[in-house]
């Protein structure tokens, strides 16, 4: 057991070490070559957070564990439209901005309605997770003209700004890069084999694992992140951003880990935990719409939600209370 729970804790900090290292690196790179920052912001960046999530849902399927995959995914997303927005919430209210209502939160909606439909058999297939990635694909292309004009200034002072840094800094970001893909490799296997030998030891399911444990685990880079935003007054673009996490989560992280190897869905996953996200999804379009503004007593809304929704995860498995 003990064993175990270093696996845990030593694989999530080299994951999220790992990650953090990809995307310094990794945007820094694609700045000095004169990319758009909207485009690294919605690739690189975009994938970096996720990576995490992605590593362990490709480690525990090829191990045998599709529960841990299915979990670790829609844990995660109802862990950032609940515990994380809701925590962002608290420290400050969160001004919506009109993306976030009528693109954002459609394609989040859309593509965990879509996932629903697609699992209902109990697998997610390779060609549908081909489906997902053109999703992705066709999603982003159509954020990046939209908003092209609207980040033009941004982007030249981002530019000139790393310019005038005449790459001396590129071995540094090489070096990260390095650093980020090692980390994430093996933080992910050390990861999902504590959280194994913890479901083992205690007699719990993978699926309650992957809910809880790991979901939590891989979304501490989103919760970190929101939580030091907003107490810096930075919220403006939190729910967006989560929502695309969210949307990244499902088409891209699904997507490759089923095009790999084909991913076994659960009833329980199908009928419950599924249904639970699709619902906070939901619930979330209200409170955007409500003033504009994501409140206080809104954020404690969906974290007391966050709690009741891991109690009865937690009630419903034995040999946990």
């Amino acid at each position: 057991m003990s064993t175990d729970l270093i696996f845990l804790f030593l694989g999530l900090f080299v994951l999220i070490l790992g990650g953090d290292f990809l995307v310094k690196g990794s945007s820094n790179i694609a700045l000095r070559l004169k990319l758009s920052p909207l485009v690294v912001g919605l690739t690189i960046v975009a994938f970096g957070t996720s990576s995490p999530e992605l590593l362990v849902s490709v480690k525990a399927a090829l191990s045998g564990s599709p529960d841990l995959t299915m979990g670790n995914v829609i844990g995660s997303n109802i862990c950032n439209l609940a515990l994380v927005l809701g925590v962002t919430a608290i420290i400050r209210p969160i001004h919506v901005q009109g993306d976030s209502i009528k693109i954002d939160w459609p394609m989040t909606m859309g593509s965990s309605v879509l996932l629903y439909f697609l699992v209902r058999e109990g697998l997610l297939k390779s060609f549908e997770g081909l489906l997902f990635i053109f999703l992705l694909i066709s999603y982003t292309g159509f954020v990046i003209i939209k908003s092209r004009k609207e980040n033009r200034r941004l982007e030249l002072g981002k530019r000139t700004q790393l310019n005038d840094s005449n790459w001396k800094h590129l071995l540094k970001d090489i070096v990260f890069i390095v650093l980020g893909c090692f980390g994430l490799f093996y933080g992910s296997d050390w990861f999902v084999e504590g959280a194994k030998g913890i479901a083992l030891y205690f007699g719990v399911s993978e699926r309650v694992i992957g809910i809880t444990v790991l979901a939590l685990g891989t979304s501490l880079p989103e919760l970190v992140t929101a939580s030091v935003a907003s107490f810096k007054d930075q919220t403006d673009l939190a729910i967006g951003n989560l929502m695309g996490s969210n949307i990244f989560n499902i088409l891209s992280i699904l997507g490759i880990t089923s095009i790999i190897k084909e991913i076994q869905v659960s009833d329980v996953i199908l009928n419950i935990d599924i249904i639970w996200m699709l619902g906070i999804t939901l619930l979330i379009l209200p409170m955007m719409v409500h003033k504009r503004i994501v409140g206080r007593y809104e954020g404690m809304v969906l974290l007391l939600i966050y709690a009741y929704y891991t109690y009865k995860v937690l009630s419903n498995s034995p040999n946990v209370f």
